[in-house]
């Protein structure tokens, strides 16, 4: 116990303490490869500011936490749209079960397309007439457990593929997670660390080089391409709920509030909260803390019987705003 609440109070401290505009400041962006392996894809966590590695409950909140699976009361199945930045769109889909009193079972699919783009070369920059797209896949293998009636733990193997052009690369990484209720004034602490693997490299026949025959029998040669690392990113975030408690609830208000470490980027943070009336209707807003772009998100859902509706909107400034829109059913 002690240990959560020290680490939240470090974490929260570096956040909190970043200069908005540090002057001369050198970072690690564009330092690793598969990028997109951080664009988030739960719909109440995105218009909640991405503060869910506590709050998140369920297969909505796999991507920031997958001990949020271990919340499942039985099965869940979970997908989502989002229209993203620059035509790019991305989708989900996802399964959740619990299969014992205290584990649970998941696949999560993770699909983006960049829309077509024109090939472009140095000998014609304006274009070749040539279309291409960017094509990326991840899936979720996950595994969860409530320890205790306090502490919830999941896992995911994560598969991911990446397809540019006639290039390619692939492979697996892990996901780890942990939700402790820590009985203190009813402040829930979330912990995660996503994309921990090997480092990746591109190949495929995009980085042939024709030559001469005496240098090669097949008239050609492969370019070997630098290995680089995965955006590996830690997690840790608080929750409470401020007013009410629990869905049996009329109103609650829960508040929600994360610090994220990226290896690739500055650290930065996400705070936002989730108004629920009787557990049938939500309104919810949020905003990120020191990011380049991202600023306000709002949101709301609807949820009867065994079906809900999500929707999500975030404005990114210069590079204008995404919708998100998320359809879940619980049995």
């Amino acid at each position: 116990m002690k240990f959560y609440f020290i680490s939240l109070v470090f974490i929260f401290t570096i956040v909190l303490s970043q200069e908005i505009d540090p002057p001369e400041a050198v970072t690690k962006v564009a330092t690793c490869a598969a990028n997109w392996l951080k664009i988030e894809s739960g719909v109440k966590g995105i218009s909640m500011g991405g503060s869910q590695v506590a709050s998140g409950s369920g297969i909505s909140g796999i991507f920031y936490n997958p001990a949020s699976i271990a919340f499942t009361k039985s099965s869940e199945v979970y997908y989502s749209k989002s229209y993203y930045l620059a035509g790019i769109s991305h989708n989900t889909l996802g399964y959740v079960t619990k299969i014992s009193p205290s584990d649970y079972l998941g696949l999560y699919l993770f699909y983006l397309d960049s829309g077509e783009m024109e090939v472009t070369t140095v000998i014609s920059p304006d274009g070749t007439g040539e279309m291409f797209n960017v094509l990326d896949l991840s899936v979720r293998f996950l595994y969860g457990k409530q320890l205790t009636d306090r502490l919830r733990i999941g896992a995911a193997i994560k598969y991911f593929r990446e397809d540019i052009y006639t290039a390619q690369m692939q492979s697996l990484v892990i996901d780890l997670g942990s939700n402790f209720n820590t009985g203190m004034y009813g402040f829930i602490l979330g912990m995660s660390v996503s994309n921990f693997g090997p480092e990746v490299q591109y190949e495929g026949d995009a980085l042939d080089v024709t030559v001469d025959d005496d240098i090669a029998v097949a008239g050609k040669l492969s370019k070997i391409t630098n290995k680089f690392p995965v955006p590996l990113t830690f997690r840790i975030g608080l929750s409470n709920d401020v007013i009410g408690g629990g869905e049996e609830s009329v109103h609650r208000l829960t508040f929600s509030a994360d610090a994220i470490n990226p290896i690739d980027y500055t650290v930065y943070g996400g705070m936002g909260v989730e108004y629920s009336w009787r557990d049938i209707a939500f309104v919810r807003g949020g905003t990120k803390l020191y990011h380049d772009t991202a600023g306000l998100s709002l949101g709301g859902g609807l949820k009867w019987s065994m079906f809900a509706v999500d929707y999500a909107y975030v404005n990114y400034g210069i590079l204008e705003e995404t919708h998100q829109f998320g359809i879940n059913l619980k049995f």
